[in-house]
């Protein structure tokens, strides 16, 4: 569970967090919607809340162009908290993934990029230099 969040659940806040990659997942109509995944989420006085969010792309974040890994963001967004876990009917399953509640980062705004990461001027590393 992130407490971090828990704390100043439903408040709307900015936080900062740091780009690790690109993802996908699967929408209720079984199509692949590209996801962001950010870490080491702060609050403004740079107290780490949790440790990652996936955030669906939106086009806040599509409007900052191609980010690579260690970029810094800056945005706006509410907390709310959420059920997670197997919501199916298998025992095994929900034996291994029980629900649980947990805190998410929702519907984020005024996102910004503050500083880019220092890997972003590296060249591509190939299998010869």
């Amino acid at each position: 569970m992130r407490t971090g969040l828990k704390k100043i659940n439903k408040s709307r806040r900015t936080f900062i967090g740091v780009f690790k990659r690109y993802g996908n997942k699967k929408n209720w109509h079984g199509f692949l919607e590209k996801t962001i995944l950010l870490i080491d989420i702060k609050d403004s006085s740079g107290v780490i809340l949790s440790d990652h969010i996936w955030f669906n792309m939106t086009d806040g974040f599509k409007k900052l162009g191609d980010l690579k890994e260690g970029d810094i963001i800056k945005f706006d967004a509410r907390v709310k908290i959420y059920v997670k876990g197997y919501k199916g009917y298998r025992d095994d399953v929900q034996f291994e993934k029980p629900l649980e509640r947990d805190y998410k980062l929702n519907n984020p705004s005024k996102i910004r990029l503050i500083k880019r990461g220092k890997n972003n001027n590296a060249k591509p590393r190939g299998l010869f230099p």
